[in-house]
């Protein structure tokens, strides 16, 4: 019988013995020495980065493939149409009260600068390297949050929602919206074969959440609220929680909420307005019905950029309404290319998460889209008139450092996650098994003995 040899890359793995001499049963021999190290194109496991050295590894940029270049463009096209918008709105405005009429859009002008700049430098860290740094900023986001209500919050509207450091004017609730998303895709991934245990999946989630809704509705922000337990539940339910115990939880909490509405005056007094707008057009139903003028004033194609009169009546028109000046001058055509842009955000938001590389990116994705879906959605509710006022601001779009430097940043982690990792292997996959002459498998030994056992069987029998 002729002798072979078995090439894996350029090793031998082994040479046939003489027919004489049975074959060994088993060719994964035990390497008396250190194993090589793997070939470079070889897929291998990303290691795990602890907190000490968590600021130097996130300081690395990635060495992954290209980022989602539609959902980029997308975001950017949002940032910069934001700008352009908020000059409109708030020309008049600046020129009353600070004799500029390029006030907001100098200063939204910066701040969409160090927005993209930040999506940009988060788009080129690995996210997976944040996991150090979910808790210090659980902690920082709690701690913002109870400063607002201890008396060291900014008032404004009758609500003490932000924290002023000099002419810097931050917003907890915004930074606890993305905050709370990456605390629970840490956390859910890290329980992901306990997540149907209502002691240890469930409840521990809730209790965290609660604590952070409760500091949200002190200030008050009752929209923030319930956007943040929208979050909650929507990534229990993917992580694969029992539907039983969100179900119930969620009908348990929606009569808290309205219990919350019925109790509060002027929760109440607000809610009685939005449902008789025409007999309180003149006081608490004022914005949203100057709101809806706006929209309807609009018509297919609106009456032209910075050709709006609402702007004249419409209080925040260039902050939570802005929707409804861009219903206005841009008309019907205007919202449905608004609301295409959003539905493109989330469509590929959703198609990151799917294919993201880990449970970690995946409940990560999932919670970014969502945030900035239901925000979107609520705003353009509440602009016109299907929701209570809320308070909540338009993605990309409204005025606001807070806003826009939290959204660019939750955009800069999902483009770090749709970039394609293909040098490396999941987690939880465990590496090739390696022989001592570093061949991957003994797969290529069985194969070639069995080809040869047959031709060896043809020759006898012919």
């Amino acid at each position: 019988m002729s002798s072979s040899a078995v090439l894996s890359g350029n090793n031998v793995v082994g040479e046939r013995r003489h027919s004489s001499a049975p074959p060994p049963r088993n060719r994964l021999l035990p390497p008396s020495d250190p194993p090589p190290a793997p070939p470079k194109n070889e897929p291998r496991a990303p290691r795990k980065e602890s907190a000490g050295s968590g600021v130097t590894a996130l300081l690395r940029s990635s060495k992954a493939g290209p980022v989602d270049s539609v959902l980029a463009a997308v975001v950017i096209a949002l940032v910069g149409f934001g700008v352009v918008m908020v000059y409109s709105a708030s020309a008049i405005e600046a020129t009353v009260k600070y004799h500029d009429a390029q006030f907001f859009l100098k200063r939204q002008g910066v701040y969409a600068l160090v927005a993209l700049s930040t999506m940009w430098l988060v788009s080129r860290f690995d996210y997976r390297k944040l996991k150090p740094f979910t808790y210090p900023i659980l902690v920082a986001v709690t701690l913002m949050l109870g400063l607002t209500i201890l008396g060291l919050g900014h008032k404004a509207g009758n609500a003490y929602r932000w924290i002023a450091i000099g002419p810097v004017h931050i917003q907890p609730a915004e930074t606890a919206k993305l905050g709370i998303v990456l605390w629970l895709a840490y956390s859910l991934s890290k329980k992901a074969d306990k997540i149907k245990s209502f002691s240890i999946g469930f409840l521990p989630h809730l209790i965290v959440v609660g604590f952070l809704i409760m500091l949200l509705l002190k200030q008050p922000d009752f929209g923030s609220a319930v956007v943040l337990l929208f979050l909650t539940f929507t990534l229990l339910f993917v992580a694969g929680a029992r539907l039983p115990y969100i179900a119930a939880f969620t009908a348990l909490l929606g009569m808290g909420a309205a219990a919350l509405v019925a109790f509060s005056d002027y929760r109440y007094r607000r809610y009685l307005a939005f449902i008789d707008m025409d007999n309180h057009r003149q006081d608490l139903a004022y914005q949203p019905f100057q709101s809806v003028m706006s929209f309807g004033s609009g018509g297919w194609t609106g009456l032209g950029l910075g050709k709006g009169l609402q702007v004249l009546y419409l209080p925040e028109a260039h902050t939570d309404f802005i929707s409804a000046i861009i219903g206005e001058e841009l008309g019907f055509l205007g919202i449905l290319g608004l609301v295409s842009a959003y539905l493109v955000i989330v469509s590929r938001g959703v198609k990151i998460a799917l294919e993201a590389h880990d449970d970690y990116g995946s409940f990560m994705a999932f919670g970014i889209a969502t945030l900035f879906g239901v925000q979107a959605l609520v705003n353009l509710a509440v602009a016109m008139a299907i929701l209570p006022t809320k308070g909540l601001t338009l993605p990309f779009m409204s005025y606001g450092g807070s806003s826009l430097l939290v959204n660019a940043a939750g955009a800069g982690i999902l483009l770090s996650i749709s970039r394609p990792r293909t040098n490396e292997v999941p987690q939880d996959k465990p590496a090739p098994v390696r022989t001592s002459e570093g061949a991957p498998s003994a797969s290529v030994l069985i194969a070639t003995e069995a080809r040869e056992g047959a031709a060896a069987a043809e020759g006898a029998s012919a």
